[in-house]
């Protein structure tokens, strides 16, 4: 009796260290963090018109907004069987330098309370503090066991003290509500501000992948009328400003770290730098 128990135990352990072994051959082993590569990105940017403000756009001395578009390659975060390569790593944070020359005018503007925008949504901003119409974040979510993409809406408002804060909204798979931070600080040599924005982690399934982003559109920009004048948000640098081959802009963009609390990735930091020419205006 002991020997046949004996010998069905090491029966029924072959058998289950068989199965082990199906299952890691079929679900890709996870990267470490020095396997994930440093994802591609590319921007697009530009100066265009403020809707409802005739006479604003890629001119000179005059409003503008700005329209930019950032896609993201990248592999080995979060792979799976049903995607083996896996996605590019979670964005922690975005800073935009805008180009030298360009002037930011808040005053006169209201603004949207993060605790707002968190509890609330959009509905209890003030029209005055609307920053930018909706855009768009497509990204990829884990959902279940698997991973799949997510397109979500991303919006700018005002904040308070300065700077801006994004809202970003998904609901399907899965439901979302991500409020960032991005705050002005003056920059120099070709640069005149940089917009230093903080992303959080956001997690999806407890313990699974965090949300990657694989593609951001969004155009920025607002103005209001005082006494019959135009007064906009920003605007284009003055004819004079514009070095030959358009104005300087460049992005950076930090994808993991392990800063802690809600913006704790889980792998070392990487960080992105795409430098892009604006062409001058015309006129």
């Amino acid at each position: 009796m002991r020997s046949i128990r004996h010998g069905n135990t090491r029966s029924a352990r072959a058998t289950w260290l068989a199965l082990l072994a199906l299952v890691l051959l079929a679900v890709p082993a996870p990267a470490s963090a020095e396997e994930i590569p440093a994802p591609t990105v590319r921007v697009k940017a530009a100066a265009v018109p403020i809707p409802g403000f005739p006479g604003t756009g890629n001119f000179y001395g005059k409003g503008a907004d700005v329209e930019a578009t950032l896609e993201i390659e990248g592999s080995g975060y979060g792979a799976s069987a049903q995607n083996p390569k896996g996605s590019p790593p979670p964005i922690s944070a975005v800073n935009i330098y805008l180009p030298k020359g360009v002037k930011l005018h808040p005053s006169g503007f209201a603004s949207c309370a993060e605790a707002t925008l968190t509890n609330v949504g959009p509905s209890g901003c003030p029209k005055k503090s609307i920053a930018s119409p909706r855009g768009s974040v497509l990204g990829e979510v884990t959902f279940g066991a698997e991973r799949v993409p997510e397109l979500a809406t991303l919006q700018a408002f005002f904040a308070p003290g300065g700077g801006l804060l994004f809202y970003t909204q998904g609901s399907s798979p899965v439901s979302l509500e991500v409020v960032s931070r991005g705050k002005y600080v003056r920059s120099s040599g070709k640069y005149s501000w940089e917009l230093q924005t903080l992303v959080p982690a956001v997690a999806t399934v407890p313990g699974a992948p965090l949300a990657s982003v694989s593609k951001i559109h969004l155009k920025a920009g607002a103005a209001y009328r005082s006494h019959g004048k135009v007064i906009p948000y920003g605007t284009v640098p003055k004819k004079g400003e514009c070095p030959k081959g358009g104005f300087f802009g460049k992005t950076e963009i930090t994808f993991g770290g392990t800063f802690g609390g809600d913006r704790e990735f889980g792998i070392p930091p990487k960080t992105v730098t795409k430098v892009i020419r604006v062409p001058c205006p015309r006129r």
